[in-house]
């Protein structure tokens, strides 16, 4: 009599371990993709808008508008990532060259302001004017060993420009598939919600698709705009290489890293090497660019998602963290879709003890 509940447990066994075989099996074999899918995903929800729009203009011809679509994004999205890395391998490469035009005539001594800077401004000054002292060589020697890590860095972060080529055209493969077929995937991911968390499974799928297109309407939006003023700013101040030095900026920016990393090398070789005046520009040009994306940024994506601005920030940033540039993404959806779930679930308890 107890043979047919061993059976069943037997049974249920076997099938919870074929599941569960299948389900690392399948993301091991999706682990190349899963990189360039997240970014496709983000893209297209964020671009998807534009797609019906397009849809509408050309006769409701999908094909057509999937083809204008995977066009324009090659253009906004994918050239100015492709341009920037590219610069920055070109920089890599030709590195020595660089440092040798910004070093010309040595470091030039320190202006009389940085030993006013408090704590560190005389320590700085001192190693500023040992550097100078030393000559156009005894600088280069100085920065050539960080030189080469930071070009080993850049060369290791791109992956090299095979698999950059690589991952940007699967990206884009990624993209004209889900633009194709974006409604059937949607209906699938929904389903699927459903059958795990009912309505709230639904609302969350909703949110988190509502919280990477404003995610990505915030943080490109921001690093472009930055990248264009900084590279004004370079220009006109006669800085070399702007454009070498803008796409390091437009990456440090999708990064959140900000521009600072590269104007204020700037500004230190202009008051060194060029005019006091159009140094003090780039400061005072260079401080509110620098900082705009700690306001414009949040601003963007709070349009997009109604969530509080601390959580939208700490996602941003805490993605980034754990999981890399591709947490920029990954991040604000965890936080909002936990946000949310708790939210629902305070107001049904006290909705339950009210009865």
């Amino acid at each position: 009599m107890n043979s047919q509940p061993s059976n069943d447990v037997v049974r249920v066994t076997a099938l919870v371990l074929i599941v569960g075989v299948l389900l690392v099996g399948s993301l091991w074999t999706m682990l190349p993709f899963i990189g360039s899918l997240v970014w496709a995903t983000a893209i297209v929800v964020a671009t998807w808008p534009l797609l019906k729009w397009v849809q509408g203009k050309v006769g409701g011809s999908r094909g057509i508008a999937v083809a204008i679509m995977t066009i324009f994004m090659l253009v906004i999205f994918i050239v100015p990532f492709w341009l920037a890395i590219g610069a920055m391998l070109d920089g890599a490469a030709q590195g020595a060259d660089i440092v040798r035009s910004y070093l010309k005539e040595g470091l030039g001594p320190p202006p009389d302001w940085v030993a006013g800077i408090p704590f560190v401004g005389k320590k700085f000054a001192a190693q500023w004017a040992e550097l100078s002292a030393g000559g156009p060589d005894a600088f280069a020697e100085a920065v050539k060993p960080h030189a080469r890590n930071v070009a080993a860095w850049l060369v290791s972060v791109t992956g090299g420009v095979g698999g950059l080529f690589f991952h940007f055209l699967l990206v884009v493969i990624l993209s004209g598939i889900l633009y194709a077929t974006g409604e059937t995937a949607a209906k699938g991911v929904i389903a699927f919600a459903d059958r795990i968390g009912g309505k709230r499974g639904e609302q969350a799928v909703i949110l988190a698709g509502a919280s990477t297109s404003a995610v990505a309407l915030g943080v490109v939006v921001t690093a472009l705009i930055q990248t264009a003023l900084v590279y004004l700013g370079l220009w006109v101040c006669g800085v070399p290489h702007p454009g070498l030095l803008s796409a390091i900026s437009f990456t440090l920016s999708i990064a959140q890293l900000g521009p600072f990393p590269v104007l204020i090398p700037a500004i230190i070789w202009m008051y060194s090497h060029a005019s006091f005046g159009w140094a003090t520009a780039l400061v005072i040009y260079g401080i509110p660019v620098g900082i705009m994306d700690n306001f414009l940024r949040p601003i963007l994506i709070s349009r997009g998602v109604e969530l509080p601005l601390l959580l939208i920030i700490a996602g941003v940033v805490g993605g980034l963290i754990a999981f890399g540039v591709i947490g920029l993404f990954v991040g604000p959806v965890i936080l909002a879709v936990t946000y949310e779930s708790l939210k629902s679930w305070i107001k049904d308890g006290k909705a339950a003890e009210a009865k």
